[in-house]
């Protein structure tokens, strides 16, 4: 489980912070999303609070280990967490990614859903 931090590129839209799409986020109440890898290598991403827009797919580039979301409306959202070089690895071979959102009271699975996953390398 890491973390990452992107860098905009100049051929792509610019990158907008990824609490502007999620219901409930305040100072006191902040989004948790963990990258995470399954015993089979899959990737998920958990996260505590519901988007306000669908996710249409992930970017992820293996040169920067950068993970952003893109919604619906083609806006790009940093992931915000530095992933690491043993989670990037897991990525280059996946497709897709289940994405989790998690209920804030017992830290169970409320729902899950696949997004596919987008790879770029320079």
């Amino acid at each position: 489980m890491t973390e990452d931090t992107h860098n905009e590129i100049s051929d792509r839209p610019s990158v907008g912070n990824l609490t502007d799409f999620v219901y409930g986020v305040n100072e006191d109440n902040r989004l948790d999303i963990e990258v995470a890898i399954k015993e089979d290598g899959r990737v998920v991403v958990f996260h505590s609070h519901p988007f306000k827009n669908d996710i249409a797919w992930f970017e992820f580039d293996l040169d920067t280990n950068k993970l952003d979301f893109v919604m619906d409306d083609g806006d790009i959202r940093d992931i915000g967490l530095p992933l690491s070089q043993s989670v990037a690895v897991h990525m280059q071979n996946s497709h897709q990614i289940l994405m989790v959102l998690l209920d804030p009271e017992t830290g169970e699975a409320k729902e899950g859903n696949y997004i596919p996953l987008i790879i770029h390398r320079n």
